[in-house]
């Protein structure tokens, strides 16, 4: 499927925080992200705690050994909210 990418302001202004060398993991991930979702080098697995609060499925992505990216799919538009630690699971 051809995905349409989003991302929330608060997305953004978390991965502009980042240290460089994070950016670029991201940055790395993100290539092989758009190409598939579900590519199992990003161990992409459902949040359960986040999906069952907000009435969506939540997904992250594994971009290093405690970085994280949380998003949804809606139809062919995947929207992409959170990057940070786990405590961006927390509620």
């Amino acid at each position: 499927m051809n995905y349409r990418f989003t991302a929330s302001k608060r997305y953004w202004s978390n991965f502009y925080a980042l240290p460089s060398d994070q950016k670029e993991s991201v940055r790395r991930a993100w290539k092989i992200f758009k190409a598939n979702l579900f590519d199992p080098k990003l161990h992409t697995h459902r949040i359960h705690s986040l999906s069952a609060y907000s009435g969506k499925t939540i997904y992250a992505v594994e971009v290093e050994a405690d970085l994280r990216v949380v998003f949804t799919i809606q139809g062919a538009l995947v929207h992409t909210i959170d990057i940070g630690t786990h405590d961006i699971y927390k509620i």
